[in-house]
């Protein structure tokens, strides 16, 4: 038996333009500053989502505890929207889940989201939960890996849940460009998978295999640290350098367990961290452009939304329909981390 990937689901608050959000209040918030300014422009993003409404309220002066609270108010509803969608694209009952995975980054309290999830979606008291915390943008592949574990050996289907409110942690007024390109390109987004055994051969797409590697020297290269203003995040510019080190050989390891090569792979869902990230990933994969079209169209459309961004990217693939042969999705986080996961097709493709 294996665990197949058999319905997706996503929930976005508003949307706002990247340009407007530079106009009306970035620009102010940074004091006009043209380096500011050109890294917005060059973010690669043209809007994002946000349960905050930058031009009705800063966030930049809440405290740690405020921005819990708006997380409490707000993450539920579009956790279970996420949720309720990817049940009904599978076909599957909340009443059938044996498992409810969630990563996040962005909030916490106790009972948490998947409390408060498994009260709204009136899952099972039998059904188990699974909360991914504080791992940051590469989270969604280790809950997925996480979650196809369970679905195999309890022959259960079971949920996956990556929901993210970046917006909630905007820090004050500063002059570190770090911060600006975090500012630059985060967003918002809850967005939900569904997977169940792989005994009907449904359409879907199965998980096959989830590789980590960690550069434990480099680990302060991407941080996300607890302050009580919210949470800061720390992004060095040398993230890109380290990213070049390890994409071809994880990617090429996870391959060759399953005598594939990098020419096999038929779609890509790499997280798109930021315009450099991509261009890294492309060309130590030794990608053509296309490639990563989708990767690049989901940060124009969404921003980075940490966790849940590779699983924005997931669905933009599957728009059509699986893909004709292997996809590998990567992210990248904290540690500094890297996890690809190889998926294939649970049907053979239709000969036309």
């Amino acid at each position: 038996m294996t665990a197949s990937i058999a319905g997706l689901g996503a929930a976005l608050p508003a949307a706002y333009d990247q340009r407007t959000l530079w106009e009306e209040y970035f620009r102010g918030h940074f004091a006009g500053s043209r380096a500011a300014e050109r890294i917005f422009a060059g973010a690669g993003v043209q809007r994002r989502h946000s349960v905050t409404d930058p031009f009705a309220e800063d966030v930049s002066g809440w405290s740690t505890g405020e921005r819990m609270r708006r997380y409490a108010e707000r993450a539920p509803s579009l956790g279970h929207r996420a949720v309720t969608d990817a049940l009904a694209d599978a076909g599957v009952g909340a009443d059938e889940i044996g498992m409810l995975a969630v990563a996040s980054c962005t909030g916490y309290s106790t009972p948490g989201l998947d409390i408060q999830l498994a009260t709204s979606l009136r899952l099972r008291p039998d059904a188990q939960r699974l909360l991914v915390g504080h791992m940051g943008c590469h989270a969604a592949l280790p809950a997925l890996g996480a979650v196809a574990d369970f679905v195999v050996a309890r022959g259960r289907p079971a949920v996956l849940l990556c929901l993210e409110l970046t917006s909630l942690h905007l820090q004050p007024a500063t002059a570190d460009a770090q911060q600006v390109v975090t500012h630059a390109l985060f967003g918002d987004a809850a967005v939900a998978l569904v997977l169940r055994p792989d005994e009907a051969r449904a359409p879907g797409l199965r998980v096959v295999d989830v590789a980590a590697r960690t550069d434990t020297g480099s680990s302060g290269h991407m941080t996300w640290e607890v302050t009580d203003l919210g949470f800061r995040m720390g992004l060095s510019p040398e993230v890109p350098d380290v990213l070049a080190e390890h994409i071809g050989p994880l990617v090429k390891e996870v391959l060759a367990r399953h005598g594939l090569d990098i020419a096999d792979v038929r779609a890509w869902a790499v997280h798109p961290g930021g315009p450099r990230i991509l261009d890294t990933v492309e060309d130590g994969l030794g990608l053509a452009p296309p490639a990563l079209a989708a990767s690049r169209a989901v940060l124009a459309e969404h921003g980075n939304c940490s966790s849940a961004t590779v699983l924005l990217v997931l669905r933009e693939l599957l728009r059509h329909g699986p893909p004709p042969g292997p996809l590998v999705a990567v992210a990248f986080g904290p540690g500094l981390t890297l996890y690809a996961a190889l998926l294939e097709p649970t049907t053979e493709p239709e000969v036309r």
